[in-house]
């Protein structure tokens, strides 16, 4: 078991807490979702209450290793000012001579918010330099950026090999809750995969055959699955090169008397287009037509095995669901995700949208904060910024 921020003293300490602040900002840097920064609260307000001295460091958008204003944190700052009743202070770097001395002039109680550290093109690289200039800022470290967790950048990880660490309570809550469901799950598991690629979820594929007991695929790599089959799927989005991939998991789901639910019809186009017009096949699809969306007899089948579910883990979009005539598959499996009593676990930013679009994320047990490091956990691999913590 890691460490965690309630196993350290934190008292006079600084404490520099690596979160995801990597927030939407709109033309005139106003941030335009705040979900992020107020799921890292907790973590903050309970390092002030026990009187440490608080050093954020995040990453915002993609600067690719130069200082751009269009990147800077400074809304960020102005947001937790109000929060935090004005005990926040901004340093417009996040390295230095400078930061170094405004982090020891830090009061208990007090929090600074250093300047996005992808400014620097040694954070991506993790270069043991800049991980150390930035573990010279503090006594102790801890990781709350659960979205950034499955990254070896020198904030995420080389930082954590310098100081005593620990992970906060965003981290915690999310590798518990994922891990809940995908490890011991009140069953039957049912898993809901979509997205464009078999090839980017072989893993997670892999791995939810072996614990799950139903899993239905939709998105466009259910059309792999579906040639596989011997399905003619027209123009539909296909990785031929993973045909026998999909072939090896549909035969070990058969041994593992894991049912698999494909499409069995769909809402085509005959271009990849948001005005593009719409109709429904069962079946095959002829040629010059794509699949684009699941079809009503396709969410009746994935609506039984929602219904019957005890436990669900769902990842990817199963349509083109930013196109309006091919949203209906991913809303309705999103509203009856939202009307699941059981435990369910929605982690991938489009799969997370799609949630967001049509109810209130809070009736849901659990709403993963990161895409990739969702991903890769539910698919039982590691995560470089949580492995490096210390355990208890």
């Amino acid at each position: 078991m890691k460490k965690t921020i309630k196993d350290i003293d934190v008292n006079n300490k600084r404490v520099l807490l690596r979160v995801d602040f990597n927030v939407p900002l709109d033309e005139n840097g106003f941030i335009t979702d705040d979900t992020r920064i107020k799921l890292e609260l907790p973590t903050i307000k309970y390092l002030l209450q026990q009187n440490a001295k608080v050093i954020i460091c995040s990453h915002l958008g993609r600067p690719n290793g130069e200082k751009n204003q269009k990147y800077s944190l400074l809304p960020v700052a102005k947001y937790l000012v109000k929060e935090l009743l004005g005990r926040v202070f901004f340093v417009s770097d996040c390295v230095g001579d400078e930061v170094e001395a405004k982090t020891k002039c830090l009061k208990p109680g007090e929090v600074l918010l250093l300047e996005n550290v992808r400014f620097y093109k040694e954070e991506e690289s993790n270069d043991p330099i800049f991980a150390k200039n930035l573990a010279r800022l503090a006594d102790i470290y801890v990781n709350d950026a659960f979205g950034t967790a499955h990254r070896k950048h020198a904030s995420t990880f080389g930082v954590a090999e310098l100081l005593p660490n620990a992970v906060g309570f965003l981290m915690g809550k999310e590798i518990n809750a994922i891990k809940a469901v995908i490890d011991a799950p009140e069953r039957p598991l049912v898993a809901i995969l979509g997205g464009a690629k078999v090839s980017d979820k072989i893993t997670l594929i892999n791995h939810l055959v072996e614990k799950c007991n139903t899993l239905l695929i939709g998105g466009g790599m259910a059309y792999t699955f579906l040639k596989a089959q011997g399905v003619n799927v027209g123009n539909s989005l296909v990785d031929d090169t993973k045909i026998e991939v999909a072939k090896e998991i549909l035969a070990k789901a058969q041994e593992n008397n894991v049912k698999i639910v494909l499409p069995i019809d769909y809402l085509c186009a005959t271009e990849f287009s948001p005005n593009a017009r719409a109709k429904k096949f069962s079946g095959n699809i002829p040629n010059g037509w794509q699949g684009l969306d699941i079809g009503p007899k396709t969410v009746k089948l994935f609506k039984k095995e929602i219904n019957n579910a005890n436990s669900i883990v769902w990842n990817g979009p199963l349509g083109v669901f930013e196109f309006k005539h091919f949203c209906k598959g991913t809303e309705t499996v999103a509203k009856l995700v939202l009307k699941f009593k059981g435990k369910a676990v929605v982690g991938g930013g489009d799969s997370v949208s799609a949630i967001k679009k049509v109810g209130n994320t809070n009736k849901i047990y659990h709403v993963s904060s990161g895409g990739g490091a969702s991903l890769k956990l539910m698919a039982g691999e590691s995560l470089p910024g949580v492995a490096v913590i210390e355990e208890i």
